[in-house]
């Protein structure tokens, strides 16, 4: 498969309540441009999901697409670790 060229982000999954779509956090670090501190900035992006495969906490690579729907631009391409289940409590 050849290497894409589209902008890549990595997140992770905040909802998987839609069919085939997922809600995924992507947290950026950047400088102040005054006090000079590092500054958390999350955004949240609606990717697709075909396979359904996704679950709340899995950390994703998101691809940029066309316009798939109003506020879908987004594709999971693949999913970097899955999230982890607390065992059940007895």
């Amino acid at each position: 498969m050849a290497e894409s060229h589209r902008p890549t982000l990595v997140g992770r999954v905040a909802s998987n309540k839609m069919q085939k779509t997922v809600v995924v956090v992507v947290e950026t670090r950047k400088r102040h441009p005054l006090y000079q501190r590092m500054i958390r900035q999350t955004k949240r992006v609606k990717a697709h999901d075909e396979t359904n495969a996704c679950q709340i906490g899995d950390l994703v690579r998101i691809e940029q697409t066309r316009p798939l729907s109003k506020e879908k631009h987004w594709r999971v391409t693949e999913i970097l670790e899955r999230a982890r289940v607390a065992p059940p409590v007895e």
